[in-house]
């Protein structure tokens, strides 16, 4: 049997490596990120040194919106006859109305595209992404890789120590109350992103360090209930702390790969400068 020839979508919010971005099937559709006036494709007209250069010199918070259902058709009608089926993974449809949008744009095409649901965001997705392109290289049909890349959706974990509370309290992703008591106790909050693919206040913490300190426990715990090969940091314009973050888990864990990375505009418009994120996938099947 011939193998078929996979289109590989996601959107702006996953975290684009080298290979990916140089890779002629990958196609990333970019969130939409308005400041005042003006209206910004992700990472194409706007980088995330100049989102937070606008964010320091002005009061005003900007919003983010995912790509429209038309330019999903748009690409999604591009891919006829260069491709015989697609595979987008989205980031979790409980934050963003991208997965929504793509699905819609699937169905006014009317092109075989597997839409995937990472429940997650940033190196999540890029995990998944990869996971799809080894069982395509295995030859396994489009509609079986969507089904395996929805069920190891939920093995993903992913913990942030947020830059900003005002800025994630201004996107709506936090109640007054929250972010009122963060503020007077200088908490430094530990959010998680649920199975579900919402976030959740895991922890409150008092300080950076501590908070630091309690995710890589939680990760030396996740050691003990699955086989994890690889964790990524991803950071918000902070790269001297992700690298120290980088030694203690490299000391503390000698087996363990570590990339680090940067988050995108996208995600920096809630999470704020200064934000670290520690995300890994627990391979509970030992098969993929």
């Amino acid at each position: 049997m011939t193998q078929k020839k996979v289109a590989w979508v996601t959107d702006s919010t996953a975290y684009i490596t080298e290979e990916m971005a140089a890779h002629p099937d990958v196609y990333v559709l970019p969130l939409s990120i308005t400041f005042q006036e003006n209206t910004y494709d992700d990472g194409v007209e706007l980088t995330t040194d100049q989102l937070y250069e606008k964010i320091r010199t002005n009061k005003e918070v900007p919003k983010t919106s995912q790509p429209s259902p038309g330019r999903f058709a748009e690409l999604y009608e591009s891919l006829k006859g260069k491709y015989d089926a697609a595979v987008a993974i989205h980031i979790s449809s409980e934050l963003s109305g991208t997965y929504s949008s793509s699905v819609q744009g699937r169905d006014l095409a009317d092109f075989p595209v597997e839409i995937v649901d990472s429940l997650s965001m940033s190196y999540a997705i890029t995990t998944l992404m990869e996971k799809g392109m080894h069982l395509a290289q295995e030859g396994m049909e489009p509609s079986f890789i969507g089904e395996k890349l929805q069920a190891l959706a939920s093995h993903s974990e992913s913990y942030i120590l947020l830059g900003s509370l005002e800025q994630f309290y201004k996107g709506g992703r936090m109640s007054g109350a929250s972010y009122l008591l963060g503020n007077i106790l200088q908490i430094k909050p530990i959010l998680r992103i649920t199975n579900e693919g919402k976030f959740d206040l895991f922890q409150k913490v008092r300080s950076e360090k501590k908070a630091v300190r309690r995710m890589m426990e939680l990760l030396e715990q996740a050691r003990d209930r699955a086989k994890i090969r690889q964790v990524q940091i991803m950071h918000g314009n902070v790269l001297p702390k992700a690298e120290e973050l980088r030694k203690n888990i490299i000391n503390a864990f000698p087996d363990l790969k570590v990339t680090v990375g940067e988050i995108s505009s996208s995600i920096a418009v809630h999470a704020g400068e200064g934000t670290l994120a520690l995300i890994w996938n627990n391979e509970i099947d030992r098969n993929v």
